[in-house]
């Protein structure tokens, strides 16, 4: 089955040892995409290493995390994120709003967000965004960057139908991780309701791993079993789910991945 990983964090210390046996068994289980998340200027210079050594599998963004959204600085941090787009990012972030750790101030959380969407007008880039427990905040950022012309994806979706539809109505996708797979998962209805172009599959690695790995590192070579639930939900072949997933990530994201000859999906072009 051919997949992609929307969102994986390669460049954490979690596979500093062995991060070319990660790259190497996802590629094994059909990986043709590998998104590395950049999400903060360390891990961005990283990821932006890994690109460099494996081009045309993993691709990398450039951004700055809630968590880390203290540290903000609006000189600074934009010319690293234009720096990054100019040697290749796909994508600004991880960014976005997290109300539930509060490691960062709210109002020097929705200051970096607000620098970030800026910088993805500015660029032409799409946003990843990272939201829990701040849907409101949430709903109003779809909203200012579907007017600024902003697109993006909501990763990790474990939102309300509310926030799914204002993501929808502005032309964003909704990614979803090994969570599919656990027992307390109650959004099969939500799932089914999502275009083909707008559905995403993550592994967010080292963390979610599906079952039946569930508290090991996670790591993208498992997110055909996260595949694999949103096919059985959605009443499709497995195979057409994961080059119809694959397929919306190259589209997000611009990627130039060759498709392969298969009887599902549309062209993987963006």
């Amino acid at each position: 089955m051919e997949f992609a990983d929307s969102h994986v964090h390669l460049a954490d210390a979690a596979f500093a040892d062995d991060v070319g046996a990660v790259i190497a068994r996802a590629r094994a289980e059909g990986a043709r995409a590998l998104v590395c998340i950049g999400e903060s200027p360390e891990t961005a210079v990283r990821a932006r290493g890994l690109a460099a050594d494996y081009p045309g599998l993993v691709f990398h963004t450039t951004g700055l995390h809630p968590h880390r959204a203290a540290e903000w600085d609006p000189v600074r941090h934009p010319e690293a994120i234009r720096e990054g787009v100019a040697l290749g990012a796909v994508a600004i972030g991880e960014c976005g709003l997290d109300y539930h750790y509060d490691f960062a101030p709210r109002e020097r959380q929705r200051a970096a967000l607000d620098g970030q969407v800026a910088l993805a007008a500015e660029t032409g880039r799409p946003l990843v965004i990272h939201t829990r427990e701040a849907e409101d905040d949430t709903v109003a950022l779809l909203r200012d960057a579907r007017a600024a012309g902003v697109r993006g994806v909501l990763h990790c979706f474990t939102g309300t139908v509310r926030l799914a539809e204002a993501a929808l109505a502005a032309g964003w996708m909704l990614s979803f991780s090994g969570i599919v797979t656990f027992k307390r998962w109650t959004d099969a209805a939500l799932v089914r309701e999502i275009p083909a172009d707008r559905l995403l599959a993550e592994s967010d690695a080292p963390y979610l791993a599906p079952v039946p790995f569930r508290g090991k590192r996670n790591e993208p070579a498992w997110v055909p079993r996260t595949v694999a639930q949103l096919a059985a939900v959605r009443g499709v072949p497995v195979e057409q789910c994961g080059r119809e997933t694959l397929a919306a990530c190259c589209a997000l994201f611009g990627l130039p991945v060759v498709p392969s000859s298969s009887q599902y999906g549309s062209p993987l072009q963006p």
